[in-house]
C-alpha cells in the first residue's frame, strides 16, 4: 500500500470555524471525506489538492465531533485509510447512507477517524510517512 502507512497529523486553527485539510507532502492527493449530519451518514468528495496546498471541506461551525477521511496520492500511488468503512465513487460525489455500498453501486473504503473534540473549527494535516497524529483543542 506504499503510502497507506501515512497518518493524518491532527491541529486546530483559532482564526476560521471550518473543517480544513491540508496536504503537506509534495504529492497532489484526493480526499472524501465523511460524517453524520440530521439525515444519517454522508459522504463526499473528491477535493484535488496540490502538493502543500490547504482546501476547505466544510464551511462555518463544525456540526459534529467525528469526521471521517479518505486520501488517495495522485503523484505516487496508495492511500490514506482507516477502519470506518463508507461508501465512495470515482468521480465527484455526495451519497447518503454507508450501508450497501457495493449493492448500490458504489466503492467501498476505509476512512481514518477523526475527532475534533466538538472544536468550533479543525484542521487536518495530511502528512508524509513518519510523522506522528497529533492534535490538540
Amino acid at each position: 500500500m506504499g503510502v497507506g502507512a501515512c497518518l493524518l497529523a491532527l491541529m486546530t486553527t483559532p482564526a476560521l470555524a471550518d473543517l480544513r485539510l491540508c496536504n503537506q507532502t509534495g504529492s497532489k492527493v484526493g480526499v472524501t471525506l465523511g460524517y453524520r449530519d440530521a439525515q444519517g451518514w454522508v459522504t463526499e468528495g473528491w477535493w484535488d489538492l496540490k502538493p502543500r496546498s490547504c482546501e476547505t471541506l466544510q464551511k462555518g461551525t463544525l456540526a459534529a465531533q467525528f469526521y471521517y477521511v479518505y486520501a488517495v496520492d495522485y503523484t505516487r500511488g496508495g492511500e490514506w485509510g482507516g477502519r470506518a468503512m463508507m461508501c465512495t465513487r470515482d468521480t465527484a460525489f455526495t451519497i447518503r447512507g454507508v450501508e450497501d455500498c457495493l449493492a448500490r453501486g458504489f466503492d467501498r473504503n476505509g476512512f481514518i477517524e477523526v475527532d475534533t473534540g466538538q472544536q468550533k473549527n479543525w484542521t487536518i494535516q495530511l502528512s508524509d510517512p513518519g510523522q506522528p497524529v497529533t492534535g490538540g483543542p
